[in-house]
């Protein structure tokens, strides 16, 4: 086991691991560390803590200091000059007409670099740009090119939900999310209700995937034959919330056809149906549009 301290330098960013040293570091405690791109603050979200050895990426660098008021301050001053920065980028940008959009400026704490975050539908050549900016800021610069989902975290927004977004409040990571989980959660593929204000698959797709799985597995697939309590049928659709299947019955006496929910549980298979992955969506939708909505 590894001593830790979890630091986020950004809100809802990812979280890396510093050795704490002899630093008593509290949760929520700013402090001072160096990362690859310089001296960095950051917040201890996670307190000190034990982690195994197989969780960290060794050898872990050190907390250099808790940080003092005057730490704090420089931090404020520095969101105030990004400030600036950001307004006499989009200038320069206008000025050498270059087809870009630029998200956020970061500086380093030590000031030693400032990053500049842009979109853009292909390559931008940005040389003169950084020209520009090195002979104005007298320190290194970096144009880092990033996607729509990472411009959507960085500036936030409200979703479908009504909530704010969960890439810009409380999602470290992003994690994959496919067309398949839409499919098994028997949503619509309308990319409209299924994409989120950054034109991709909404990220809470993700959220109870693993619960779909687990119960698809031991429910009967559509098409399915089953023996229930009620009799034989085929199993007409399912219900993965209420964990039913709605079987179609043919009552051998007067011909009639019943339908009724059964508990999974209480439906035996006889022969089995097909993969849920091939159920026809709601609405017909190009194959090409949907396959966009997971880059």
């Amino acid at each position: 086991m590894v001593k830790v301290v979890g630091i986020r330098f950004k809100k809802a960013g990812k979280i890396y691991y510093f050795d704490p040293d002899v630093l008593d570091i509290k949760k929520d405690e700013p402090v001072i560390v160096e990362t690859v791109r310089g001296i960095e603050y950051g917040i201890a979200v996670v307190g000190i803590r034990e982690v195994p050895e197989e969780e960290i990426i060794a050898p872990l660098k050190k907390v250099i200091r808790i940080a003092s008021e005057a730490d704090k301050q420089k931090y404020l001053e520095n969101k105030q000059r990004e400030k600036e920065a950001f307004n006499l980028c989009t200038s320069k940008i206008q000025q050498h007409s270059l087809i870009m959009k630029l998200i956020d400026v970061e500086y380093t704490f030590d000031n030693n670099k400032i990053i500049f975050y842009f979109t853009a539908d292909g390559r931008v050549d940005f040389r003169d740009l950084v020209k520009d900016l090195a002979a104005i800021f007298k320190t290194r610069i970096e144009l880092r090119q990033i996607g729509v989902r990472d411009e959507a975290k960085m500036i936030g927004g409200v979703g479908s939900c009504g909530r704010c977004l969960c890439c810009s409040t409380h999602l470290g990571e992003f994690e994959p999310v496919s067309i398949k989980m839409a499919k098994e959660q028997n949503l619509s593929l309308n990319p409209t209700k299924i994409s989120g204000i950054c034109g991709r698959l909404m990220c809470c797709l993700k959220y109870e995937q693993d619960s779909y799985e687990s119960i698809l597995k031991q429910m009967p697939k559509l098409g399915a034959i089953v023996e229930t309590p009620e009799g034989k049928g085929e199993v007409y659709s399912i219900n993965v919330l209420k964990e039913t299947v709605r079987v179609r019955m043919e009552l051998l006496e007067n011909n009639a056809v019943v339908i009724k929910d059964i508990p999974m549980l209480d439906a035996k298979i006889i022969k089995q149906g097909r993969s849920y992955d091939s159920i026809s969506p709601l609405e017909e939708v190009d194959p090409e549009v949907l396959e966009k909505l997971e880059d």
